[in-house]
This record gives C-alpha cells, sequence and structure tokens, in this order.
C-alpha cells in the first residue's frame, strides 16, 4: 500500500511510519560518521578507528592561499643564485663616472631625437658621442701587471716624531706602462702621485713625511691605483695593499722606580691575611693538631719547654704575600675635561705611570675607555693609549671591565680631569676590594701641584706633565 513499506526477511512484515523512517534514518547518518570508518560524536569531535579522538578545527572561514610564499621562496632562490652575476654587472658597472653616465645618457637621448625627428644634427652628436666612449673603453681596457709594496718606518713614533711612507712600484709585464695615478690614505688626507711612463721591469719610488703633531691611530693605505681615459669617461680603481696602522704614542716623563715609592715592594706585598706558609715571617703560636710540622720553631718550642716545665710547641705563622698589579685606568668621559689638551695631559700621565711600572717588571692592566689590555708588553700597552679618545663612558663601567678583567689588582691609579667628580672617584674606590690601594692623578692645565684626602684616597693635581715625579714623590711623603 501507499505510504507502507514491507521488509523482506525470516519473520513477518513490519509497517512503519514514514515520519518515524526519516527520524531514524537521520540519526543513523549521524551515528555511522562518513564511510572512512570515523565516528562523529554528538560534542563536535571525531574520532578514528582506532578510538583516537580529533577536534574540528574551530577556523570556518577559507585557508589563506599559499601562493604568496611561494613566490617569496622562489624569488629568494632567484636572487641567491642570480647573486655572481650581479655583482659582477655592478663590479663593470662601477668604472663608469659620473661623466661617463652624463655621456651615455646624452648619447641615448641624441639618438631618440635622430630616430623620431630625423635630425642630420643629432646623428652627428650621437656618433661623436659614440666614438669618445669607443675611445674611452678601449683606453681603459687591460690589466696591469705591477707589484707594489708600501712600507711604514717607523710604525711607532712618539708625538713629534718623525714617520715616512715608503711607495714602491715595480712594472712586471714586458710592455711599458704609461702614465698612471696612484693614491694613498693617509688618516683623513691622501697622497698623490702621477708616475711617469715606467718601462718593462722597471720601478718607481715615491717618499712621504707623516705628520706626528697629535697623539692618534693613523690608517695608512690601501695603495690606490687609478686607470682611465684622457677623457675622464671610464675610471678603474684597483687596491693593491693592506692598511697598515701607525701608532703615534703619547708624551711620557721619566719616573722613579715605583718598588721604593707608589708601590713599596718589587716581589710582592705583605697583606693582613694570616698564612701557613708564605714568606712574610709574622708571629710564633701554639702548635694545634693538624699544623705542618716542618713549621715548628723546635729552638723557641725548647725553651718554652724548659721554662713551663711541660712538652708545648711553637709553630711559625706568616702573612700572605701577593705580587704587585697596577691598574692604570684613564677616564674618556668628555664631561671630566676642560679642553682636549686637559686630555692629553691625563693621557700622558697614565702612560709615564704605566711605562714605569714595566720596567720594575709589575704586572699591570692598562683601561682607556672601551679599549683595555691586560699583562700587556711595552709597546702594545702605549697602543691602548694612543687608541684612547673621549666619549661618552664612564668611569664606573670602566671599573666593572677592571674587575672583570683582572681581579688580583694590588693598585690602582685613575687618571681624570679637573672638572671630575670626586664622588665618581670615591664610587670607583668602593667598586674594587677593600685592600686595593686608589690614587687619582687629576689634570688641570697650569696648576700647581696638590695633594689632597678624599674618602681615603689620594687625590693629586697635576699642571704639568714634567710635574708628575715630583707630584708621587710628595704622595710617598704623605
Amino acid at each position: 500500500m501507499p505510504g507502507e513499506r514491507t521488509t523482506r526477511g525470516a519473520g513477518p512484515a513490519i509497517e512503519e511510519d514514514p515520519s518515524q523512517t526519516v527520524a531514524r534514518a537521520s540519526v543513523q547518518s549521524v551515528a555511522s560518521g562518513p564511510a572512512t570508518g570515523e565516528h562523529r560524536n554528538p560534542t563536535g569531535t571525531r574520532s578514528g578507528p582506532r578510538g583516537t579522538t580529533r577536534r574540528q578545527s574551530s577556523r570556518t572561514g577559507p585557508r589563506p592561499p599559499r601562493a604568496a610564499s611561494r613566490v617569496k621562496k622562489r624569488a629568494r632562490s632567484v636572487i641567491r643564485f642570480t647573486k655572481p652575476v650581479w655583482s659582477r654587472v655592478g663590479s663593470m658597472l662601477s668604472i663608469v663616472s659620473p661623466l661617463g653616465w652624463t655621456v651615455i645618457l646624452f648619447t641615448a637621448v641624441a639618438w631618440v631625437l635622430t630616430a623620431t625627428l630625423h635630425w642630420v644634427e643629432f646623428a652627428y652628436v650621437t656618433v661623436f658621442l659614440i666614438v669618445i666612449l669607443v675611445i674611452a673603453l678601449v683606453l681603459s681596457l687591460g690589466r696591469l701587471n705591477l707589484a707594489v709594496r708600501l712600507d711604514v718606518d717607523p710604525r711607532r713614533v712618539t708625538v713629534g716624531d718623525t714617520a715616512a711612507t715608503r711607495l714602491e712600484v715595480v712594472n712586471q709585464a714586458s710592455t711599458p706602462l704609461l702614465a698612471l695615478s696612484v693614491e694613498v690614505p693617509i688618516g683623513e688626507s691622501a697622497a698623490r702621485y702621477n708616475l711617469p711612463m715606467v718601462p718593462p721591469g722597471g720601478h718607481r719610488e715615491e717618499l712621504t713625511l707623516i705628520p706626528t703633531s697629535r697623539r692618534a691611530v693613523i690608517n695608512v693605505g690601501p695603495v690606490i691605483s687609478q686607470r682611465g681615459d684622457p677623457f675622464n669617461v671610464f675610471r678603474r680603481q684597483v687596491a693593491w695593499t693592506p692598511v697598515i696602522e701607525l701608532f703615534i704614542h703619547p708624551r711620557i716623563v721619566a719616573l722613579e722606580s715605583l718598588g721604593s715609592g707608589l708601590l713599596r715592594d718589587l716581589e710582592g706585598q705583605a697583606t693582613n691575611d694570616v698564612s701557613t706558609s708564605d714568606l712574610a715571617f709574622h708571629a710564633l703560636r701554639p702548635y694545634t693538631p693538624g699544623d705542618d710540622r716542618r713549621f715548628i720553631h723546635w729552638r723557641s718550642s725548647a725553651k718554652l719547654s724548659a721554662t713551663s716545665g711541660m712538652d708545648a710547641f711553637l709553630v711559625r705563622q706568616f702573612l700572605d704575600t701577593r705580587r704587585s698589579h697596577i691598574a692604570v685606568i684613564v677616564d674618556v668621559n668628555s664631561a671630566s675635561y676642560a679642553s682636549e689638551a686637559e686630555f692629553e695631559l691625563a693621557i700622558s700621565l697614565g702612560a709615564s705611570v704605566a711605562v714605569r711600572a714595566l720596567a720594575d717588571e709589575l704586572d699591570i692592566t692598562v683601561l682607556c675607555g672601551r679599549h683595555a689590555a691586560v699583562r700587556p708588553p711595552r709597546q702594545m700597552a702605549l697602543d691602548t693609549f694612543s687608541r684612547a679618545g673621549r666619549e661618552a663612558y664612564s668611569l664606573a663601567e670602566e671599573t666593572a671591565t677592571l674587575v672583570k678583567l683582572a681581579s688580583d689588582i694590588s693598585q690602582a691609579v685613575v687618571c681624570t680631569g679637573s672638572r671630575a667628580d670626586v664622588g665618581a672617584l670615591l664610587r670607583t674606590k668602593a667598586m674594587l676590594p677593600p685592600e686595593v690601594r686608589v690614587v687619582a692623578l687629576r689634570s688641570d692645565q697650569g696648576a700647581t701641584v696638590g695633594l689632597r684626602q678624599a674618602g681615603g684616597m689620594n687625590v693629586i693635581t697635576v699642571g704639568m706633565l714634567s710635574d708628575l715625579p715630583h707630584a708621587l714623590a710628595a704622595e710617598v711623603m704623605a
């Protein structure tokens, strides 16, 4: 009958309501899940055939396209693959001078005007400019077969001494070398030479004096040859030598031995720390179990035993001695100095103390702002002073660097200016261990030698470099 369905099976036929059939089918479709064997729960999770559960993504919108990322990856790979080619092209285009680019631009404009307006005048201009470009390019082609040598003698000088550069150019080609322009950068300036024609196997030498009126580190070189055409359309530059550093050291003054003066010892300085074995004898004390029997003083023990009538032993006690390690700190903070000359005086004060300490075979550490040297030889220590310059770097930052680099110092000499804050010096002393002796050298142009105490620290005022020996002598007497 219409609206009824007969189910075939072993039992009798069962009649079902069409509405119940539709509801059951919907329930079965929800319960059965997809055909892959997964089961969807009413809570919105999907479970696989093995009982694993996956939560549906909450994202309802379409996924963003991946075309943009693919394009970026391909662009990066293309750039990486073609980088050698573009670098080669860039080096070839770098030989074109500004005048050359102007000539090329006028040539292109004249060519376009000739093609559009058909003017004979522009055709003549185009041909003329093309001929100039071709001639200039031909004259600029070819490689130079040269042997170039640059020497700086000496490489380390004191302010006011003489330093010179020696340039030697040897033509190793089988053909003559035409006129060549050579440039040698010296600091912020440059020495330029126009070498005449050099025959095959010939050589040319050029000497240049370098002014050394100020303490500095001057970069000399590299030697750059400039080869081009008479029209200056193309210009090729080749660097032949590396950069050489010329160190101009500060002026220093001779000082008396620091062993008998500022440091009062050469091999080691006795401390208040008691030790069981050392060189500085301190006292005798009663023997306690665990003491080394080698340090029993038998003669004193025998006398004590005879006097007291009982066995007693006395042991020698010592004080720790430490090898003197002096730290020279130059305050590079611009606010501490009234002028550049005052800063140079502070550099000279520190360099003089460092050189004298090295002559006394003491360990030193030099700090000039961000430049530091731990136990350096004489030349390296002076090189550190040559690199120093005024900057926004506080004295506390330098002291913190000193504590990290050399924690075993016994003396510290701080060189600063007339505008230095006494509080900054006291903070420096507080950052160092208590057993470290701190002396401050205060540079003040034209001032008389002075000595005062500030928080257990001697502050010496020096107006001239020649006053430093007398100032240190006054500090020792104090």
